[in-house]
């Protein structure tokens, strides 16, 4: 199989992901294997797969990612389980790494339970390569900063920039855990 030597264009911007390591983790053999031909056809050369949360700990444990694919239903364990863990307990250049949750029913709760893991972006089940390479440049490009407040640790949940320019109202403050620079090294 051929990779592609130049970047991958979306929407007018340049997105060199041959450098990228990813990890998918999908419990469907058949879902796993389409996705990670995908990414590769991405120009993704460093693919891991796990089909087990066990294994995507594992993994995550002891190797560096840039990007991170999970179901959000896993036997056993859930997707959203996962990336709490992520978030709080793996290796700590992994901690701050965008999550792509996909999942085949998302309704408002799923959503919610996404977000509220920390995760950074949801996709629905069957998605096109096109809406995979969409996610994948948004994430590369997120610079929300990092959040710890209460039980959440992830990106920063407020997506939109409203425009607010009163006083600041909010009770106490939330610290803020890392701020991405050059969004994880995705962009080269």
């Amino acid at each position: 199989m051929a990779f592609p030597e130049s970047p991958v264009r979306a929407d007018n911007f340049a997105v060199n992901l041959t450098e990228a390591v990813t990890l998918v983790i999908e419990d469907s053999p058949f879902v796993l294997e389409l996705t990670s031909r995908v990414l590769a056809g991405f120009g993704i050369r460093r693919r891991r797969a796990c089909q087990t949360p066990e294994a995507a700990m594992s993994a995550l444990a002891t190797q560096s990612v840039d990007l991170v694919l999970v179901s959000a239903d896993l036997p056993d364990s859930s997707g959203y389980e996962l990336v709490h863990w992520l978030r709080r307990s793996a290796h700590e250049a992994n901690q701050f790494v965008p999550v792509i949750m996909t999942a085949t029913h998302v309704l408002p709760s799923t959503l919610v339970r996404a977000r509220d893991s920390g995760a950074s972006l949801i996709l629905t089940k069957p998605f096109s390569p096109a809406k995979l390479l969409e996610r994948i440049v948004w994430a590369a490009r997120d610079t929300r900063p990092f959040l710890e407040a209460g039980p959440y640790r992830g990106p920063d949940r407020r997506i939109r920039k409203l425009g607010y320019g009163g006083p600041e109202r909010r009770v106490g403050t939330v610290p803020i855990i890392a701020r991405p620079g050059e969004p994880l090294g995705l962009l080269k």
